[in-house]
This record gives structure tokens, sequence and C-alpha cells, in this order.
């Protein structure tokens, strides 16, 4: 049987319309839209709780977040777990794969190896560690620079170009180390694993020079701004804070953030193109099975809103791009169903033909990328615990073309039609048309909960929550 290579390309914090070869006339990303002629987008991709740690559970088990037990990143909730029973790496370890982790992932504590035979880092945010990049960068950067020495928070909404040349980047440290793998350090009489995982487009919004003034004079889209947002974020004594989560800034402010958060992502197609072409150097690339995701996306000012963790487009739906190996002669080249991280596993463990663990909750998009009229789930089920606000915890369900929101510390709810409304900036909760559609997407959200028996539903209604609602897994 033959025997099939695995590039997992993963960014953090990646909107699903920040790609070209989405609809996005202004963003520039020509090596993944060469990645997506070559293979199947999948235009109605989803983080189902879309915060770093939960959907990198979520990647990694193949289950919905409650049974990773990790429903976001805030009170209560719990850390990366090391002790999952199935991982990705850990199946294709076992399979005989030669299994590598570059970049970010988040794991707890961050040298756990969760399956993989080793990793090279790049996080922030751990005390009293220092990763691979950092020991790296402080080895080689010119005089006494710092990695932050632009003095961007990890979470500002604040821009401006690399304050280094380009080499000292962390996108490009992150594709040497992938290239190093790939050309020198790997088992040539195996298989491969490589998650090449990137820290950016994540805040800071710092892309090298060349990369900022791409966009700085071009007009880039958003953001979108809506009557319900106005009246639920416009507030001013907390927009002042340079990492706030909700709030007005000024206008250049949130220009500048687009067009650091757009060079971002050019500067990170740009470097995707050195992995292709080394995997097509190397004859590779016909047999290896590429995917290329994120694990969620950023509001980037949408609804006056910053970061992610919320149900809104701009931070739940994410770019997934699948090349499947030559020789399995996949045509369709857009699916429209709704498909989320934890299909990732499935579809990687059946395209090698390795056994798929009883734990898995996803399914292989392989199905739908072969035969459009498939059948498949009607729509997917997501959430997030409390993180910046209470009042922004939230349950939602959609299929790309209907969302339906519910926040429990507020009973509030909201409803959009995506078809018309893809920026949602038209709540339809409150209308007296349509009553019988929010009522049928409300009974879907109801089922996914009831089951739980953990008081989110009672009598066939949705229930108020006075604390932060958390998994018992």
């Amino acid at each position: 049987m033959k025997k099939y290579n695995v590039l997992l390309i993963m960014t953090d914090q990646h909107r699903g319309d920040c790609l070209h070869s989405d609809g996005n006339e202004t963003i520039q990303t020509p090596y993944l839209d060469h990645l997506a002629s070559d293979g199947v987008r999948f235009s109605h991709a989803y983080s189902a709780c879309p915060s770093c740690i939960p959907a990198r559970a979520v990647l990694m088990t193949g289950q919905t977040p409650w049974k990773t037990g990790i429903l976001g990143m805030g009170e209560g909730q719990k850390p990366m777990r090391s002790d999952y029973l199935h991982t990705l790496p850990g199946e294709l370890a076992k399979a005989g794969y030669h299994t590598q982790l570059v970049g970010k992932m988040h794991f707890n504590p961050p040298r756990a190896l969760n399956g993989f035979h080793n990793t090279v880092l790049d996080e922030h945010d751990y005390p009293d560690f220092k990763s691979d990049y950092q020991i790296w960068f402080e080895k080689n950067a010119p005089g006494e620079s710092a990695m932050r020495e632009h003095g961007i928070g990890w979470n500002d909404m604040i821009a401006r170009p690399f304050h280094l040349p380009e080499v000292f980047h962390p996108t490009n440290w992150t594709v040497r180390e992938s290239l190093k793998f790939l050309n020198i350090r790997r088992d040539v009489t195996k298989t491969f694993f490589l998650c090449t995982s990137f820290i950016r487009p994540h805040s800071p919004y710092d892309p090298p020079r060349d990369y900022w003034d791409m966009y700085s004079t071009r007009n880039i889209p958003g953001p979108f701004i809506s009557e319900w947002s106005e009246k639920l974020h416009n507030i001013p004594e907390e927009a002042v804070r340079t990492d706030a989560w909700h709030g007005k800034r000024s206008d250049e402010e949130i220009r500048r953030a687009r067009v650091g958060y757009y060079g971002s992502v050019t500067h990170i197609d740009n470097q995707i193109g050195f992995l292709l072409a080394c995997l097509k150097k190397n004859q590779l690339y016909d047999d290896t099975l590429i995917i290329f995701t994120s694990d969620h996306g950023d509001m980037l000012g949408d609804h006056l809103l910053w970061r992610k963790t919320y149900a809104y487009e701009s931070s739940t739906r994410i770019p997934l791009l699948v090349k499947f190996p030559g020789d399995f002669n996949i045509s369709r080249k857009v699916a429209d169903q709704p498909v989320e991280l934890r299909d990732i596993m499935p579809t990687i463990l059946e395209t090698l033909s390795v056994p798929v663990p009883d734990t898995v909750e996803g399914k292989n998009v392989m199905k739908i990328a072969a035969d459009k009229n498939a059948g498949w789930r009607e729509y997917i089920h997501g959430e997030h615990c409390r993180c910046y606000s209470p009042v922004q915890e939230m349950q939602f369900v959609t299929d790309g073309k209907r969302k339906y929101i519910w926040f429990p510390r507020t009973d509030a709810e909201q409803f959009f039609n995506l078809e018309n409304d893809p920026q949602e900036q038209y709540d339809l909760s409150g209308e007296k048309t349509g009553r019988d559609e929010i009522a049928f997407w409300k009974a879907r959200l109801i089922k996914e909960l009831e089951s739980r028996n953990c008081g989110l539903v009672k009598n066939q209604r949705l229930i108020r929550q006075d604390k932060p609602i958390i998994s018992p897994w």
C-alpha cells in the first residue's frame, strides 16, 4: 500500500475572509491560492471554540470542545492537557510516521510532546519558559535588540512594521526550522507528519516593512459596524486601553491594525511558498497531503470588537484548504458544507489508512470533497466560556447560511441571515417575520445542550446562567 506524507500548515488568528481565493480582492495570497487551485477550499469552515487553547485541543484530538474539557481561555477553564488518550501526532507516530512540530501549539507544559517525536517552539506568555525562537533570537539578533522592542503587546491593536530585518521575524524562523526538518533532520526511511504552526497574524501586527508598505495606501475592507454593535460595544472609557476587547478606536488606528494584519498574512503566504517549493524540489509534493488552516479568526474592529472568542464570522470562520495526494484525483474545488477543526484528524488518518480512534468525533472531509451530494452534517455547534467579560460567554449554531447565537449570562439572542448579510450587520432576532426559522435554529441549539444535563436546558428551554459553563471531562 502506498504511503503518503502530511504537511499541516497552521496560522494563528487568521480570518476566513483573508484569502484572495475566498473572494477578498485586496489581500494578496498567491501561494495559498496556488494550493487552493491544487486542492479543495472549504468555504464554511469554523472553529467551534474560537480561541487558541481550546481550538488546538480540538485539532489535536478530533473531539468537540465539550469532550476535550476546554471551553475557552477564561474563568475556571483548564489549560491544554497532556494526557489525552489519542492525539493526531500520537496516532501517526504509532503508525510509523516521523512526527515534528515547528512553531506554536500552546501545550501545557510547553515541552509536552502529545505524540510528536520532537517540537521546536515559538511560544509566548509562559512564565519561566524560553521558546526555541526566543533562544535563537537572543543569540543572533544585532546589538541588544529585544523581540518586542517595537513596544507592542501580544494583544494590542496598535500596529507598525517589524523593527529588524526580515530574517529575524518569527514567521521566517518558523519556515527555516521547517525546512531544516524536511532537508536535514527527518528520517528519510519513514513517511513524515510535519506541523508548521505560525504565531502570526496574531498581534502584534508587525510585518516586515515591505509587507507593511504593500497595504499602507490600499483601501482595505471594513471594519463592519452595525446598529446593534453601536449599542452594545461603543464604550469610550474601555476603548482607551490598547488591548481593549471592545470599543471604538480612531479610524486611523483601525486602518493601521488592518494594514499590519494584511501585511502579516501576505508575509506568511510568501514564506509558505518556500515550503511548497521544497516539497516540489524533493519530489514530495504529489505524495503529500497538505492542509492549511487556522485556530480562529480576528475581529479587527468589526462590530467594535477585537481579537477572538466571539460567535461572529470574523472570529469563528477560518480558512481551510486541503490538497490531497495527486493520485486521489479529487476534482471539486470549493465545498460549502459546514466543517470544523475536529474534522482534520479523521481526514488525515483515513486518507493515510490509519485507524481512527473511537474518541474522535469529527468526520473525513474527503467525503464531500469527492462528492458534493454526499451526506454530511447539517450544521455545527460552537461555544466559548467567559474570557474578556461574562456577558460574552456564548453558544451558537450555524450552517454557514444562517446563524443563531445565545448568550447564557444575559439570555440574549441574535440571528443572522449570512447569505444576505455575511458581515452580520442586521440582527433579525427581534423581527416579527421569520420567527419560525429562528425557533427552528434555537431548537437545534437546545438539542445540542440538553444531553449535557448541566442546567443549560430545562423543559426544552434555554436557562440563563449565573456561573461559567465548565466541562466535566
